[in-house]
């Protein structure tokens, strides 16, 4: 007995040494010829399949089952390792391509790194990412071998669907398309495993919005195992945040260009606005010796002298406010003064136009903290563009209240209003209505010096749609809460 228990070792070490050399069907096989070796060779009567003592085919079977069992067993951890080695390869990769694209300088970069670890890793001759840019739907980024052939108007009007939908396409042999779901499904899995695919366009997306497609194609046909799907799936995500930061870029680098366009274009405003100041006032000392020898051109040049030296005046302030250096003095004031200074002021220019100021009846006198010049060249700016665009009969109405922590000023006409679309632009500079009239001579800055004035002293200056057509502007001021109002007087 102790002879068989020697050779069933044995015989199990055989087993096991097949099976990991050749696998589990090499064990399995082993296990079995080992079963008849045991029973032919080493139990009585030998040389023969025949087993006399009963004992013996409870021997043979726990044999078998155990060099099954062993077989089997050998055969998983074997797989398992070749997973966890999969895997281990798997991160390895992954941890490569964040490291490229970590290091790479530029979002162009990182998005050319992503691409060719993605080709590198998959065995394809080819891999593009593609994304919408300001000239269309082009590739951002792509890695091919020597024989990857250019994407082709076809396949880019494909991407675009694909990146449009959110839909994986596979583009078959047969030249026909196969559409999937986001992700494909087992079927479409099946046709990437068998090679009959040439190529596979997946939507990448990023917090739930589609920025960009991923294509992967091959000459000779897709072959994704499983693994390789799996790897392609996790990888895709990169590119995903590739294009979304190639996008971020391309936006910050515009909008870059367009500060400093910005800040070039208001120095030269600045510049070209204080060189005019001298020729002007030669202008204007010229016109006042014509008008002494009795010239009555004189008057005309003078007037638009006068109206040229408050347009580079409107100039100067605008990139004064832009640059946070026109100088405010806030201070207590009263609101019936600011009224009262505001109809001196414009009372001339308004013609045979009429100015409606009222005050809420009953309110006590209103006492806020601002700039007293400023906040009246804003309110003398909306009341001067009130009368420019309304040509009714109408008068323009000042009113102010108290509303909460503000004093609200109301400027209101009966023009044309303010379209929708434009009135999102409405306080941006050199900006003009559609509807304004072909003779009106302002350049546009009106609204936006009074925004910004209104702004530097802490308040706001908006606009609505006035009832029964108009527009009505609301300059908002701070209020005075630490001023002891007295009773307004009655009549």
């Amino acid at each position: 007995m102790l002879k068989e228990v020697h050779v069933a070792l044995i015989l199990l070490l055989v087993v096991l040494g097949a099976s990991a050399a050749g696998g589990r069907v090499l064990g399995l096989a082993m296990a079995a010829a080992s079963f008849v070796v045991f029973d032919v060779l080493f139990l009585p009567p030998y040389n023969t399949l025949v087993v006399a003592n009963p004992l013996d085919w409870f021997v043979l079977f726990a044999f078998l089952v155990t060099s099954v069992v062993a077989a089997q067993l050998l055969y998983r951890a074997q797989e398992e390792a070749r997973a966890a080695h999969a895997r281990a390869a798997e991160i390895d990769r992954l941890a490569t391509l964040g490291a490229e694209t970590l290091n790479a300088a530029h979002a162009a970069e990182a998005l050319e790194a992503v691409a060719d670890v993605v080709r590198s890793s998959t065995g394809v001759d080819a891999c593009e990412i593609l994304m919408r840019s300001s000239s269309g739907f082009t590739v951002a980024a792509q890695a091919r071998t020597s024989s990857g052939r250019d994407v082709a108007d076809a396949t880019r009007s494909l991407a675009e669907w694909v990146s449009e939908s959110g839909v994986a396409a596979i583009e078959r042999r047969d030249g026909t398309t196969h559409l999937a779901g986001a992700r494909p499904d087992t079927t479409e899995l099946a046709l990437l495993e068998s090679g009959t695919a040439l190529a596979l366009l997946l939507p990448l997306r990023v917090r739930g919005r589609t920025v960009g497609v991923l294509r992967v194609a091959n000459d000779s046909g897709i072959h994704f195992d499983p693994e390789r799907w799996r790897f392609l799936d996790a990888i895709s995500y990169y590119a995903a945040l590739g294009v979304e930061r190639t996008r971020l870029a391309a936006e910050a680098e515009h909008a870059a260009a367009l500060r400093e366009a910005d800040r070039l274009k208001d120095a030269l405003l600045a510049s070209v606005s204080h060189d005019l100041r001298t020729p002007l006032t030669t202008i204007k000392a010229m016109a006042h010796d014509l008008r002494t020898l009795g010239d009555e051109r004189s008057e005309i040049i003078e007037q638009e002298a006068d109206r040229l030296n408050r347009f580079v005046a409107d100039l100067l302030d605008l990139s004064r406010l832009k640059a946070g250096a026109l100088p405010v003095h806030v201070e207590l004031n009263a609101v019936d003064d600011l009224l009262g200074a505001l109809v001196q002021r414009v009372e001339a220019s308004l013609g045979a136009k009429q100015l409606v100021v009222t005050l809420e009846p009953g309110d006590p006198l209103l006492f806020g903290r601002f700039d007293f010049v400023q906040a009246l060249r804003a309110l003398a700016n909306l009341v001067e563009n009130a009368n420019k665009y309304d040509r009714t009969d109408a008068p323009i109405e000042v009113m102010a209240e108290r509303a909460g922590g503000e004093i609200a000023i109301h400027v209101a006409d009966r023009g044309p209003g303010i379209p929708e679309g434009e009135q999102s632009r409405l306080f941006e500079p050199f900006q003009r209505a559609d509807n304004a009239p072909r003779d009106g001579r302002g350049a546009g800055l009106g609204l936006s010096i009074a925004r910004r004035v209104a702004e530097a002293q802490g308040g706001r200056l908006v606009y609505v749609s006035r009832q029964g057509g108009g527009s009505v502007f609301t300059l908002f001021l701070p209020v005075a809460e630490d001023i002891l109002e007295p009773a307004r007087p009655v009549d």
